[in-house]
């Protein structure tokens, strides 16, 4: 199995499945440094940022199917007994691994979830790339227009839509409110902005910078997310209304 790593011209051993001591040694002596364990899901990004390819049985080992890395070294950090393998290649590659680091685990889950965010971000501009004003501006212009639609229609759908469009309001009310700012008077004064100036990127100034123009200030939401939250709301609410009865603990 060395003799064949060799021919293929192989520096380095990765494996999924593991091996024993024995093996370790005779890679060791032979100059092949080797990980025993590698986790499936690491295993294929390494093939990816390498250029390699997995391979199930020694016979299959071929110089076309080995990657290349500009470096494998292993780090530590500060005092700490926890250590890693890093392995960098200068290849443009899709995979890139992020290492988060902080004083407790509180810190290190808020710092994975804002970069999932982030990244959930970026995935949606990829797949559409139009966007909508931030800042509550966009739920205060479709009120608006809700409300407009709502006066022309003169049946009991009218009531609907104006409750829907109340629903609307709520978010750029919870954003003023989480301000610091009176929830009910800030959005009344964007929405009469809206009105007066027919600009639909009015939202709520949370930063107190003096301008209410999100596309000013550059707040934006991506228009996929923006629609998901509200079909999924409108969705939720629709579900509850069906549900005309309440089936509590009954004894047996």
């Amino acid at each position: 199995m060395i003799d064949a790593l060799k021919a293929a011209g192989a520096t380095a051993v990765m494996c999924q499945w593991g091996f024993d001591d024995e093996a370790n040694s005779l890679l060791y002596t032979n100059n092949l440094p080797a990980v025993r364990w590698v986790l499936g899901g690491d295993i294929e990004k390494l093939a990816i940022t390498t250029g390699a390819r997995i391979v199930q049985r020694f016979e299959d080992i071929t110089a076309d199917k080995l990657g290349s890395a500009d470096c494998i070294k292993e780090i530590h950090f500060g005092t700490s007994t926890e250590h890693m393998l890093l392995i960098e290649s200068s290849k443009n590659v899709p995979c890139v691994t992020f290492l988060i680091r902080g004083g407790n685990k509180l810190m290190i889950a808020e710092a994975e979830r804002s970069i999932h965010d982030a990244l959930c971000v970026a995935r949606n501009l990829v797949r559409d790339n139009r966007i909508v004003y931030g800042g509550g501006s966009s739920e205060i212009a479709c009120s608006l227009k809700v409300r407009e639609e709502a006066m022309k229609d003169s049946s009991i759908t009218q009531f609907a839509m104006l409750s829907f469009a109340d629903a609307l309001e709520g978010i750029p009310q919870a954003l003023a409110s989480n301000s610091g700012l009176a929830p009910i008077e800030t959005v009344e004064n964007v929405k009469k902005m809206q009105k007066e100036s027919g600009k639909t990127s009015l939202g709520i100034d949370c930063l107190f910078t003096g301008n209410n123009d999100m596309k000013e200030l550059k707040v934006v939401e991506t228009l996929s997310s923006k629609a998901a939250q509200f079909r999924l709301a409108t969705q939720i609410a629709k579900m509850v209304l069906k549900i005309d009865d309440v089936i509590g603990d009954v004894p047996i």
